[in-house]
């Protein structure tokens, strides 16, 4: 038989989507399986998005250029500006998907062996991009007893090799929530600009920041005009999942440039969905905010539901729509497994996503799982009364030592 590829055998199984068997085959058994183990959002995407792909008036759907069509770019830089980020359309480039926009920022900046240092846990592609790419993913540890803060910035100091080619954050991060201060940012910048390294900030979750918080791109801090990388998507900003379409932001003309190769390897960004995109930035500001009153509502309800609950301890997010979530059970794989294999509550139970694979570090994560906070304020509230449940008959279950 033919060899699989060394990468493709390393190439990790998504945390997120492994377990979607048992879910099909709970519902085949006519359970109702609540989805917390995805970020697909089931907010309405903007009326403005679908209404372009519905009244665009095309003879031929054509290929558009490989850096995005120069009229979505100048409406991009558009938006950045009304975020007080200067930028011009030359320092972004339309990807699919904010996917993209990842692989073409590591293939452009690493060669083989080469490290990016990421605080674990981060979004469990980030494993699968590097390799990918051929990069080696460096992880740094945060800590759920202080919600996930940034780590100290020796941590980063002490892993950093002769191969460290970048640092890379999401802001607001996905699995956690967490949102960077100024003052963490500001560490990150010295530590970068020390070592001569790219700063890349996962920036797709910029509108959601909660409790009257803000958001703070990499894009403005000073002195990392050539260092800084900016990943975007309209993906969770319009709930726009299906559209794949992202970008790559840096103001570093030669990196752009390189990056641009790439881009025409894959010959261009799909065309629907960019005269959607670019017709969903004309939504008014009043969907950002009703969306964010909507998710904190809804982070509320669930966050709290489950620090009620005994042996459970969940911080609360400061953005995005994730909660990392530590369970008191033997093994949340085997955990999450058994919600849909052997539990229900009145026909029903839940999908969570086990947070070993947003870890790098073996052994991590064992007993914490991720939920995303997507589904209506009732469903949620029932999900918090199903995992309580769920823990009071789950065989592995060991409350004690949590007290």
């Amino acid at each position: 038989m033919p060899a699989i590829s060394l990468k493709g055998q390393t190439m990790p199984e998504s945390p997120i989507r492994k377990l979607a068997p048992f879910a099909e085959a709970a519902k085949f058994q006519g359970k109702e399986v609540f989805h917390l183990n995805i970020g697909q959002p089931d907010i309405l995407t903007p009326p403005q998005a679908i209404r372009a792909v519905k009244e665009a008036d095309l003879s031929i759907l054509e290929y558009s250029p490989s850096e995005g069509f120069s009229s979505y770019r100048k409406a991009l830089a558009a938006y950045y500006a009304k975020h007080d980020i200067s930028i011009t359309e030359s320092d972004l480039i339309v990807t699919t998907g904010g996917s993209e926009a990842i692989l073409f920022a590591l293939s452009a900046i690493t060669d083989p062996g080469d490290e990016i240092i990421i605080p674990e846990p981060f979004y469990a592609n980030y494993n699968g991009f590097g390799i990918s790419a051929g990069a080696h993913v460096v992880p740094v540890t945060s800590q759920i007893e202080d919600g996930f803060a940034l780590p100290p910035i020796e941590s980063f100091e002490e892993l950093i090799t002769p191969l460290t080619k970048a640092i890379m954050i999401c802001n607001p991060g996905n699995p956690t929530g967490y949102l960077y201060s100024p003052e963490e940012l500001d560490k990150l910048r010295a530590l970068v600009l020390k070592h001569d390294l790219y700063l890349i900030a996962d920036e797709v979750y910029r509108e959601f920041a909660y409790d009257d918080a803000k958001h703070y791109s990499i894009l403005n801090l000073e002195g990392l005009e050539d260092n800084a990388i900016v990943i975007d998507s309209v993906s969770k900003r319009y709930s726009m999942c299906g559209a794949r379409i992202g970008c790559m932001i840096t103001r570093n003309s030669n990196l752009m440039a390189t990056v641009l190769k790439f881009a025409q390897a894959r010959l261009s960004p799909p065309t629907m969905a960019q005269i959607a995109a670019e017709a969903a930035l004309n939504t008014p500001e009043s969907y950002y905010e009703d969306v964010k009153k909507e998710y904190q509502e809804r982070r509320d309800i669930l966050v709290d539901g489950l620090n009620a609950i005994e042996g459970v301890v969940c911080p609360k997010p400061k953005g995005a729509f994730y909660a990392m979530v530590q369970l008191p059970v033997d093994s949340a794989e085997r955990f999450s497994q058994w919600l849909l294999s052997a539990f229900e509550h009145e026909g029903k139970t839940l999908m969570v996503a086990p947070a070993e694979g947003f870890y790098s570090t073996p052994g991590m994560g064992l007993n914490q799982v991720r939920m995303a906070y997507v589904l209506e304020k009732d469903k949620l509230k029932q999900c918090v009364a199903l995992l309580e449940k769920a823990l009071a008959v789950y065989p592995g279950t060991h409350f004690d030592s949590h007290a």
